[in-house]
């Protein structure tokens, strides 16, 4: 098939409102076929609801979370003080933000989730290339936050049980009852995930503001524990702010913003539902840095006090609550975490890949399944190896998945804004005969600047612990700055590649 345009223009089958906002025409057919599903096809205007606040608390519920306290100790954990690692964090999001606000235009205005979205650059088949890396990744994340949930239910169990849970026999290196735990909380996502979107609304609305006051608590905790907030402002940093810290600064930086490329990419799975793009652009603008700067001041504020109580910096707050004795202080720390964790992993980790999983074969796969195939693979990945140091959970792994990301980040943005300038026609994103199926379903362009880019930002990282040594050691300097290299390089190259197709007179 060869990259043109229907002989016979189809009629008119979108509207746009007077706020910018697009939809089928009323009267007009839903998308049908291969490549189309209750869950794919864009979401009508009236059911577009979101507000600012339920999108602020969208990312406040998501911020508040175990993840993003080991992110901001890890740092702690690694050597930084705590106002060197609130100043890498706080930049990172605000850049972040930035691709975060140009990808999520989208949702709002077409009712489009991310894989739909992919198919204007990289064709209707070729959106699983990014759909699946994607998707692959929150497995990953799912499998993370998914052990912190069961680490979580792992002690305040045993705080009521006793040393009966926490010593019982071990398994692969934990407790039988560690693994339990894991599948308890496991088994409780899927129920979750299972009763839809609007249930993920509202439990984001109220767990936000919990998951904020348990991290203050916690922080009050501390205080005590060392006698006053002065111990816990007193830590001094290991690296100082000479070379040894700028050494350190710009992998830590790429490894933060990895930490949210995540959901740059697919930011229009929520966006979609959104009331307007104000409602969006404030709702993000407010919720992100904001909240997790506010998050990693907390979380570096506890772990320096750990290091001046304990005389080591304790990054993993489910261990530094498992120390207090204070049996009604512990089981409101866990809660708080178990709160937490379900609140982003829902959200970040199982609506994305359902999407991306359902858009490999439509008709075959639903939401729901898409949604149970990220929970048995989110296992499978050992999120237990990637989460037992924070060297290698910060530098390999969000380094690799921020190096991954930023570069289909680059192709998205390249298309919808610079080549699009924002318009795409709704019908032909689920139809094999018109303007985004390219060659055969690709767009082997985007391909091409997705695999350089890829190559470039990740080729010459670490993979420790996974592996030992750099797949490609010459890269080894542009592995320190993998987001921004993915992103810009994919950007520029597909650009150029789709100049050099001369212009394509079935672009919008």
């Amino acid at each position: 098939m060869t990259d043109t345009a229907p002989t016979a223009p189809p009629p008119t089958t979108q509207v746009t409102l007077a706020d910018g906002r697009v939809e089928i025409a009323p009267g007009a057919p839903a998308p049908t076929g291969p490549y189309a599903n209750e869950d794919l096809l864009p979401v009508p205007v009236d059911k577009r609801t979101w507000t600012t606040y339920n999108f602020s608390a969208l990312w406040v519920g998501m911020a508040h979370n175990t993840a993003s306290w080991t992110l901001a100790s890890g740092l702690i954990a690694v050597g930084m003080d705590w106002k060197q690692a609130v100043l890498t964090i706080a930049l990172a999001n605000v850049i972040v933000l930035i691709p975060m606000l140009l990808t999520g235009h989208a949702g709002p205005k077409y009712g489009i989730p991310f894989p739909v979205f992919a198919r204007a650059s990289f064709g209707i088949r070729g959106a699983n290339l990014p759909a699946v890396v994607r998707a692959l990744v929150a497995c990953g994340w799912f499998g993370i936050q998914t052990w912190i949930g069961g680490e979580a239910i792992y002690f305040l169990a045993g705080k009521l049980i006793g040393t009966g849970w926490t010593d019982a026999a071990k398994v692969g290196g934990y407790a039988w009852t560690m693994w339990l735990s894991f599948a308890i909380f496991w088994a409780l996502q899927v129920v979750i995930i299972y009763r839809g979107m609007e249930t993920i609304r509202r439990f984001e609305n109220w767990a936000a503001p919990f998951v904020l006051v348990g991290a203050f608590v916690m922080l009050w905790w501390m205080s005590e524990k060392a006698g006053g907030f002065g111990p816990l402002f007193d830590q001094p940093s290991k690296l100082g702010w000479g070379p040894d810290f700028w050494k350190l600064f710009a992998p830590a930086l790429m490894g933060m913003i990895g930490f949210w490329s995540t959901l740059s990419l697919n930011i229009p799975d929520f966006t979609r539902y959104g009331k307007s793009q104000k409602a969006q652009t404030w709702g993000q603008a407010l919720g992100l840095p904001t909240t997790m700067t506010l998050f990693a001041f907390l979380s570096v504020m506890v772990t320096s006090g750990s290091q001046a109580v304990y005389g080591e910096a304790i990054w993993d707050p489910v261990q530094l609550a498992a120390k207090t004795d204070n049996t009604v202080g512990l089981l409101f720390a866990l809660v708080t975490v178990l709160v937490a964790t379900l609140s982003v992993n829902v959200a970040a980790n199982l609506v994305s890949p359902a999407f991306d999983f359902s858009n490999i074969a439509p008709r075959r796969i639903s939401f729901r399944a898409g949604a149970l195939a990220t929970c048995v693979l989110g296992v499978l990945i050992c999120p237990w190896k990637l989460y037992s140091d924070p060297q290698g959970y910060i530098f390999t792994w969000l380094g690799l998945v921020g190096g991954l990301l930023g570069t289909v980040a680059g192709i998205l943005i390249a298309d919808y804004w610079i080549l699009r300038r924002s318009r795409l026609d709704l019908a032909d994103l689920y139809r094999p005969d018109g303007r985004y199926w390219y060659e055969g379903g690709w767009n082997w362009r985007a391909v091409v600047a997705f695999t350089v880019g890829g190559v470039l930002a990740v080729g010459g990282a670490s993979f420790k612990p996974l592996i030992d040594g750099r797949p490609i050691p010459a890269l080894a300097d542009l592995a320190d700055y993998g987001w921004a290299v993915g992103l810009g390089t994919s950007m520029v190259l597909y650009l150029l590649l789709m100049a050099l197709r001369g212009r394509d007179r079935t672009v919008v």
